[in-house]
């Protein structure tokens, strides 16, 4: 077992806490190979030393590692870094500065997603599931009509779309991928309200996904899906700037930070 308690250290990048310094240095030494499998990490009170910083940092950022599933703490030998598993955790991070971007990002992910899901469901879907998308749909109007934002409700609309793929890899790609999902529904509802035709649009758009999966035709579901995602992000880049001063560009910029 190699001993890595001699190791090259550099400046930490200003942005974060303490221990998200700690952990992206750790991280990328464990992927460059210095910190190569099996190999040992220095103790807590060498790394506090090397990185001057507490020892409750170095403990935080290897609880981090361990999560990650990239070390392990083994009894004799310290912690050691181990072969990455293909059980790691998933992550997603937007990583970029600009807000309008951050929210682009998402909605391309999701113009793929969407498309596939909907095709999928307008083959497979059940007459219950169809009511429940049909249902979802009328309780986004609902919501609007109240007077709320209707994210929640429209999260649920692409959700019973999900469900009716018959395939739960999807339902749950799309939880895991919510945080990201409602903070960029939430951007493009805020935006789409500020206009006159706000209804009108994300009601044809909705209803013709909703449509093509109750006829069951997959090419029109997976373009309507398609459709409504591009129609998204061609208005979040004619913005103006009020817009990005204004609630919505708060949330987008919360969103251009998030990780997952």
């Amino acid at each position: 077992m190699v001993d890595v308690t001699h190791f090259q250290t550099e400046p930490i990048a200003a942005a974060g806490t303490l221990a998200d310094r700690v952990t992206e240095v750790l991280l990328q030494k464990i992927k460059s190979g210095e910190f190569a499998v099996n190999s040992r990490l220095p103790s807590e009170l060498v790394m506090a030393e090397r990185f001057a910083v507490s020892r409750t940092v170095i403990r935080e950022a290897v609880s981090r590692l361990k999560s990650e599933g990239l070390v392990e703490t083994r009894q004799g030998s310290g912690t050691i870094v181990v072969e990455p598993s293909i059980s790691a955790p998933f992550r997603i991070d937007v990583d970029v500065k600009d807000s309008m971007q951050a929210v682009l990002r998402v909605l391309e992910l999701r113009r793929g997603l969407e498309a596939e899901m909907a095709a999928l469901a307008a083959e497979r879907r059940t007459d219950a599931q169809n009511t429940q998308i049909k249902q979802a749909l009328r309780d986004i109007d609902q919501a609007v009509l109240a007077g709320r934002d209707g994210v929640d409700e429209d999260l649920a609309f692409h959700k019973a779309i999900s469900e009716a793929t018959g395939n739960p890899l999807y339902t749950s790609l799309l939880q895991f991928l919510s945080q990201f999902l409602q903070a960029a529904i939430r951007v493009v509802r805020i935006h789409e309200a500020q206009q006159k035709d706000f209804n009108g649009q994300l009601q044809a758009e909705h209803g013709a996904i909703a449509d093509a999966i109750a006829r069951k035709d997959a090419s029109a579901a997976r373009t309507a899906a398609w459709r409504h995602m591009e129609n998204a992000a061609v208005r979040i880049k004619a913005a103006d700037d009020g817009f990005w001063n204004s609630e919505g560009g708060e949330v987008a910029r919360s969103l251009a930070k998030s990780e997952v």
